[in-house]
Order: structure tokens, then sequence, then C-alpha cells
């Protein structure tokens, strides 16, 4: 079990309010939270002219602050020390997690760009992972609204679970390679009417992370950890100047 805090014993997982122990427990109340706030999170999303960082956090805060106190912070605040992946993943310094997830919010909210690689704004949000827990549905709500507003839907009650969790590993260690973008256009239909997203998107299974459970990669007081970063940025290559958008057209 995930115990970056070093509590579970007397406090439960992530220090949940409940003090809950079994993951299947854990699972269905959270569950339960995301069904009964999704359309209060949806509500939060369409308000907002321009989507921030601010409002990613409040969508995780909206979902979760019943359950998780932290709700709404992410690893910058509540784990700064720690790095963290899952499987073999290992996701942006908790320093870096909002620069990710902010240029995924810039090229999201350019239609044009959004058309055409809604893969790569989805990979940002998942390589920033901003949060202890929560991540998959709280990018998932913001990306279906980015979709929207570009004018278009992703089915994800057709995607395979598997093969997007792959492909989402894949495009997080190698990004703008397109590799997300192909995946996610394969489903890509007309828009559907907000009316309908709180049903589809709650009866959706396995789009709430990578697969596994999240671990501590180690400290950043560890030489070793910094060098892994070093190389994990330098293999990535990505660039958080954003793109000329007029060659997209």
């Amino acid at each position: 079990m995930f115990d970056p805090f070093h509590d579970f014993e007397t406090e439960g997982y992530l220090r949940n309010v409940r003090k809950d122990k079994d993951a299947r427990n854990i699972k269905r109340f959270e569950h339960d939270l995301f069904e009964a706030h999704i359309e209060t999170a949806f509500a939060h999303l369409a308000a907002k002219k321009v989507l921030t960082y601010e409002d990613f956090l409040s969508v995780h805060r909206i979902l979760f602050a019943d359950y998780y106190p932290w709700a709404g912070q992410d690893r910058g605040m509540v784990l700064p020390h720690s790095a963290v992946k899952k499987g073999s993943v290992l996701f942006a310094h908790p320093q870096s997690a909002r620069l990710a997830v902010e240029h995924g919010l810039k090229l999201g909210q350019n239609t044009a760009f959004m058309a055409q690689k809604p893969g790569e704004v989805m990979g940002l949000f998942a390589y920033g992972h901003p949060f202890l827990d929560g991540n998959g549905r709280t990018m998932l709500l913001v990306h279906i609204e980015l979709c929207h507003r570009a004018g278009f839907s992703i089915a994800w009650h057709k995607t395979n679970k598997s093969d997007y969790l792959t492909t989402l590993s894949q495009e997080i260690e190698t990004p703008s390679k397109g590799i997300l973008d192909a995946y996610l256009l394969a489903y890509k239909e007309q828009k559907v009417p907000r009316s309908e997203w709180g049903m589809s998107t709650i009866a959706l299974k396995g789009l709430d992370g990578l697969g596994e459970i999240n671990q501590i990669e180690g400290q950043f007081s560890d030489p070793a950890i910094t060098e892994k970063y070093r190389k994990l940025e330098e293999k990535r290559g990505y660039s958080y100047i954003t793109p000329l958008l007029s060659s997209l057209s």
C-alpha cells in the first residue's frame, strides 16, 4: 500500500478521514464520492472562461475533499521531497508538476491544437501527476471539458483499458511523438451534450490511473534520484515553449 506519510497503521491510506486501510473499501468510497460530486466538478469547469491550474486543483478538491484532507493540494505542497512512480513510470518532480499541467492547459485551450493533439495534452496531465491519488479522474474531467470546447468528444467507453494505459505510459516517457494522439483520435466523435457527461463518465471502467499503485522511488536528498530525473528529462526532450500553432492548420 502506498504510504508516503509513514503512518498507514494509525491514519489509514493517505490519512483519509475514515482511516480506511482495506483497498476495496477505499476504492469503493472514492468512486461513491466521484459519482456524488462529478456534476459539481463539471459545472465548475463549464463556468470558467479560461481554465487554470487552480481550476485543476479545484476539481480534485470538489471530488475528494470529503475523504482526503489534502485534496486539492499538489505534491509540491504535501510531498515535496519524494519522487513518485507507478510501475516503471516516473512522474514529474513535485516542483515541476504544475509546469506540466499548466502547459497542458495552455495547449488544450487552443482549439486547433486540441483537435489534433488531444493525447499530448493528456500526457502532460499524466506526467504532472500532481496528486497522491485521484489524478486519473481529475484529468479525465478536465480533458472532457477541453475536448468539448474544441468541438468534439472522445468515445471513452469504446477504449480498451489495457491499451489505453500502455499508450499513456509510452506518451509519458516519449512525449509529443503522436503516440497517444493516434490512439485517442481513433475514438474522436461529435461532441456529446453536457447533460450526458455525468452518467457516461461514471460508467467508465479502468480510467482512474496507470493500473498499479503509486510508489516512492526515493528522496531528492539522494544524488542518485536527482541524476535519475536529469536523465529522464533528457530522454523526454520535451520543450514547454508553445509551438507555432499556425503550423497545425
